[in-house]
Formats: C-alpha cells, sequence, structure tokens
C-alpha cells in the first residue's frame, strides 16, 4: 500500500546516512494543469534541479539512475571513508549554487522550484547529521544491492541500460577497476563508529529478518541476470554470493551484538521523520484524530455488513459482527495462478467506471499489474507500485505489485489472505493503479511536471493523501464487498496513523499494537507483522501520512466545493490536483485557492 523504491530510496538512504528519502518542500506556486514540459521556464527550472542531482549522485549513483538518467547505470553507492562529512561538504556546496540563482532569477516559478530545491538540501543535509548523531551506520547490504539491480534489470527498462547492470554488479565486489566491494565499505564505516557513546545500534529484529533473507536475496539477484539474459556475468555473481553470505556472518558476529530490542530512537530523529513525510502536526494531535475517526470508520463497516452478508448469500456468518463478515469474504480466496487475471479484470472496470462517472482523466493505455517474486516480497512485502522514470522516459510505466506472502515474516513464506479475494481487489487496485498511484505519477511523465515540483517536493503526505482520497472517490461505484474492504483499509489508515506514534512515544506495546491489527482491523497475522514492522524500524513516521494526506484534500475539496456551489467540477477539480506535481498540502490548497478556484468562477460566470 506504497510507492516504493525510485522516490522513497530508503534503502541506499539508509546506506549513505542520507535522508534525503521523502523530502518535504518550501513553497511552490500552482501549476497550470495544461502546462507543457517543454516550456522553457520548467527547461530553465529542470537545470536548476541538476545540480542538487548531479551532487547526490557522487554518493547514490543507483538513485540518479532510477530517476531516468542513463549515465549513472553502470555506477556503485560511495560508502567511502568520512561519507558523512563528504556528503554534507557536497549539499552545502550545490545550495551555495542554489541560492546564488535565487538571488539573480526574476521569473516567479523559478524562484519558487529554486525554494523547494533549497529546502531539499536542507533537509538531506540535516537528516545526514542527524542519522550521524544518533545511528551506527548498518548498512542491509544484500537488500539494497538486490534492490539496485531489481532497478536496472526491468523489462521496460532499454536493452543498452540493462546491460549496465552487469558493471555494477562487478563494482559492488570489487572486480571493476579502482572499486571496493561494497560490504566491505559497509562492514568499515560501521567498525569505525564502534564506542562513540550516543550511537545506537539497529533494531535487534531488523537485523535477524535481514539474516534470514540473504539466501532469497541472492536467488533474486541470479534470477534477474538470467531473466534478463545478461552473459559473462557468473564470475560477478559468484563473488557477489560468497561476499554477502561472508557479511551475514559477520553481522552475527560483530552487529546483532550490539542491536537494540527497544526500537525506539531518538526523538529528535523521530520527529525529523515525520517532517519529512510531511506530518506537520505534533504526533499526540495525529493520534487524537485517528482515534476519532478509527471508530468511525468501524461503525461505518459494522452497518455495512448485513448488507454484504444478504447480498452474498453468506451462510451460518453473523451479519451484525463486521469480523465474521470479513472471516467469509476471506475464505473464498482466488488460486495465485488466477490472481493477477483477476485483478486486472478490476482494474479494466474501474476504468469504465472512472471515464463514466467523469471522476479523472486516465490514459488510453493498458495499466502494468503483476505479482511480486519472492525476492521482491522479502524486501517490499505490502502491496506498492513501482513509478516510472521522471526524467529521460521512453515509454516506462509504473508497475502496481502484489505481493502473496511475506518472507521477512518468523513463519518464513507465510501466505497473505488480505489481498486475494474478491472484495479486495477493488479498493487496493483504485489505491495502486487507477485513479491512485499509476495516474498520479503517469501524469507527472505524460502532463509535465518541473523536476523541481515531482522529484524534491515529493512527500508521502501528498503521495498517499492522493492514493486514499482515490479510494474514497470508487467507493460509489463499486460492489457492496468492495466498499467493505474499503472501508476496512481505511480502518487500517485510522490505525497506522494512532498506533505509529503511540509505539514510537512509548504509549503502547508492540504485542498490544499487533492484537489490535489481527483481532479489529483483521489483518493476517504476517501482515500484521508488516505492519509493525513498518512502525518500528523499517519506515518509522511513514505511516501515518495515508489517514494524515486524505484528511487535508477531504477539507480541500471541501472548502472548494463551499466556495463554487453549482459551479463545482469534480473531474476539473481532480485533474488540477493531479497537475500540482507532489506539492505538500500546504501548498496544494493554496494553489487551488489562488488558480482553480477563481479560474473556475471566470470560466463558469
Amino acid at each position: 500500500m506504497s510507492v516504493t523504491a525510485q522516490l522513497c530510496k530508503t534503502v541506499l538512504a539508509a546506506a549513505l546516512s542520507i535522508v534525503f528519502a521523502m523530502p518535504t518542500m518550501a513553497a511552490a506556486p500552482a501549476i497550470p494543469a495544461a502546462a507543457a514540459a517543454s516550456s522553457a521556464w520548467v527547461e530553465a527550472s529542470n537545470r536548476n534541479a541538476a545540480i542538487v542531482l548531479a551532487a547526490q549522485a557522487q554518493f547514490s549513483p543507483e538513485d540518479a539512475s532510477d530517476t531516468g538518467l542513463s549515465q549513472y547505470d553502470g555506477l556503485a553507492a560511495d560508502l567511502g571513508p568520512n561519507i558523512t562529512e563528504r556528503h554534507v561538504a557536497a549539499m552545502q556546496k550545490a545550495r551555495a549554487q542554489l541560492q546564488q540563482k535565487l538571488e539573480l532569477e526574476r521569473d516567479e516559478r523559478i524562484r519558487q522550484d529554486l525554494e523547494i530545491l533549497i529546502g531539499a538540501v536542507d533537509q538531506e543535509i540535516a537528516g545526514a547529521q542527524l542519522e550521524a548523531q544518533y545511528t551506527l551506520p548498518w548498512v542491509d547490504v544484500p537488500q539494497m544491492v538486490f534492490g539496485s539491480m531489481q532497478s536496472l534489470l526491468q523489462e521496460q527498462r532499454p536493452a543498452a541500460r540493462r546491460a549496465k547492470a552487469l558493471e555494477r554488479l562487478r563494482r559492488y565486489v570489487g572486480q571493476f577497476p579502482g572499486s571496493t566491494p561494497i560490504t566491505a565499505q559497509a562492514k568499515a564505516r560501521f567498525t569505525e563508529k564502534i564506542g562513540q557513546p550516543g550511537l545506537a545500534g539497529p533494531v535487534r529484529l531488523q537485523v535477524e529478518q535481514s539474516l534470514e533473507n540473504v539466501p532469497t536475496y541472492i536467488a533474486g539477484i541470479r534470477k534477474l541476470f538470467a531473466d534478463m539474459k545478461i552473459t559473462g556475468t557468473e564470475a560477478a555473481l559468484a563473488a557477489m554470493e560468497q561476499q554477502l553470505n561472508e557479511y551475514a556472518a559477520w553481522e552475527k558476529q560483530v552487529v546483532l551484538p550490539l542491536s537494540r530490542t527497544d526500537f525506539r530512537m531518538a526523538p529528535e530523529l523521530y520527529a525529523f521523520r515525520l517532517k519529512q513525510v510531511g506530518i506537520d502536526i505534533e504526533p499526540r494531535a495525529l493520534i487524537e484524530r485517528a482515534q476519532v475517526a478509527y471508530l468511525e470508520t468501524r461503525a461505518a463497516m459494522q452497518a455495512l455488513a448485513p448488507v454484504v452478508a444478504s447480498k452474498l448469500s453468506l451462510k451460518g456468518v453473523d451479519g451484525s459482527d463486521y469480523r465474521q463478515v470479513l472471516r467469509a469474504l476471506k475464505s473464498d480466496s482466488i488460486p495465485n495462478e488466477r490472481l493477477e487475471a483477476h485483478y486486472k479484470g478490476v482494474n479494466t472496470q474501474l476504468e469504465q467506471r472512472i471515464a463514466q462517472q467523469r471522476v479523472v482523466d486516465i490514459p488510453a493505455r493498458a495499466m502494468t499489474m503483476r505479482l511480486a517474486s519472492a525476492a521482491e516480497s522479502a524486501a517490499h512485502p505490502a502491496p506498492h507500485m513501482r513509478p516510472p522514470p521522471l526524467i529521460g522516459n521512453t515509454g516506462e510505466h509504473g508497475q502496481f505489485v502484489l505481493p502473496v506472502s511475506n518472507p521477512a515474516a518468523s513463519g518464513k513464506g507465510e501466505a497473505y489472505d488480505d489481498f486475494n479475494f474478491a472484495g479486495a481487489a477493488w479498493t487496493l487496485s483504485a489505491h495502486e493503479g487507477r485513479p491512485g498511484h499509476e495516474l498520479q505519477f503517469s501524469a507527472m511523465v505524460e502532463r509535465g511536471v518541473s523536476q523541481a515540483r515531482s522529484l524534491y517536493a515529493f512527500n508521502s503526505v501528498n503521495v498517499e493523501g492522493w492514493a486514499l482520497y482515490a479510494e474514497a472517490e470508487m467507493i460509489p461505484y463499486e460492489p457492496a464487498e468492495g466498499q467493505f474492504i474499503a472501508l476496512q483499509f481505511r480502518m487500517l489508515r485510522a490505525a497506522r496513523a494512532m498506533l505509529d506514534p503511540m509505539l514510537n512515544l512509548g504509549q503502547i506495546t508492540r504485542e498490544e499494537a499487533g492484537r489490535i491489527l489481527t483481532d479489529e482491523v483483521m489483518l493476517s497475522k504476517p501482515m500484521a507483522r508488516q505492519e509493525l514492522d513498518r512502525y518500528t524500524f523499517n519506515m518509522p513516521g511513514q505511516a501515518g501520512s495515508y489517514f494524515y494526506g486524505y484528511t487535508r484534500i477531504l477539507q480541500l475539496r471541501a472548502e472548494t466545493e463551499l466556495a463554487l456551489g453549482e459551479k463545482f467540477d469534480r473531474l476539473a477539480f481532480n485533474n488540477f490536483l493531479l497537475g500540482q506535481g507532489l506539492l505538500p498540502p500546504d501548498l496544494l490548497a493554496k494553489a487551488v485557492r489562488e488558480h482553480f478556484i477563481p479560474e473556475q468562477r471566470k470560466a463558469k460566470s
């Protein structure tokens, strides 16, 4: 239930102690929905963004490659000595260049894009310094290498780009001239910090899961090279396998004894994580809002349960208990071999209803959806969308990826029952596909948005808020069982927004939170573990962004409807939101108030 890999950059960001994942930026003006990517001001703005991209690519070329910059395809991350100091210095140099351009720039659109870029750099510097101040720099190298290879070895990538994966792998294992094995670099960075006061080790459960997944990642990398028919790889793959296994043995000996059972991070770090994803209210205020929404949504599920039970003739099921109805729906599971076809059929029906109901404009081309491999499921055990490259896109599209198990969980390989039944396909497709994430990122590629407003104005509140809003837009046009599961997923988002901060503030135990997820939200045990891992060490702070972003868009929608009255046009409003790129809620609201509402009044007067 998230956007993954390309923009989040969580693995490599952690590897470099660089927190430029999911940045929240400074002010920016509205983007007219019809703006063309080739406009002169967008091109000028993108030249400024190139300054930041080049600075980041010195340390994480894989991420630059993932955004579409093919010149970085064969390069590998820098985990060398003084990484934090060198990284901060490079970003400070980039900031000085941007500041100088801001002082000379007169075009207001470019000026405000420069402010976005400067805000991104400031946040990246702050994140790097906070990580260095509070944490031992442990890197999940096997996951990092798999994610890197998976990103490059995709069918949609041009063959010439896929071929560069071997060069990158050779750099990872030290077989490329001048390179040092990535495992050796990671060991050195961790070892040199041991004993320094105030530095916390990684969470023990995270390290243990990493160790369990090493064989899965190795097999997954080998399969990627085989599937893409990259030749001459055996020497590098053999070295990779040996080095990753040796790294795992080193982790058992050195990292595990320094790991911690208390997952809570320094308060300053957690506050930064919330800011990073776009949550701009106090954690306790978020908890209170989410608690109210949680109970309201549960009540709505309870009200709908008898309707679903009656419609589907669920025999022996107490329709007054939403839990019993949900168990009955889950029991009619779709076999894995038919799951992809079923989802694609639902996607087609959703697209027809989006068009019929004039919800939002969608591309004429088909959407890509597939099941996850075992290695993908280990790296990203929840449903997700892999965004397309946002720079130099050659026709690549986002992919809705659905895992069917949680290889990272205890009880390895346990299957989910959360997504493989008919009712679940509707709202999950609306979230990850259309009109959710897939449409959101397609719009940025196909309509044209400056890189400052796509790559550097990225925030999880806006991205996930839109996807949850997209779910809500489609609920009236779904069957009763689809509406019922949409409410279950919405209850999950409210649960996330209260449980993530409660866990990280010490207000609830992991066991108590797990009981809520399994007994109240009715998640499977492996899905609940995935959720708890997310709140406690994989992405602390991020889980609340769905609920918070959704409420901000709903508030803006209500404000706009009240302002326009009968002149309100849902199709125009939703298209306008997509046309703004990935702006934070305050800036999105500013765009609606200052541009959309006046333009609609004028057009319909």
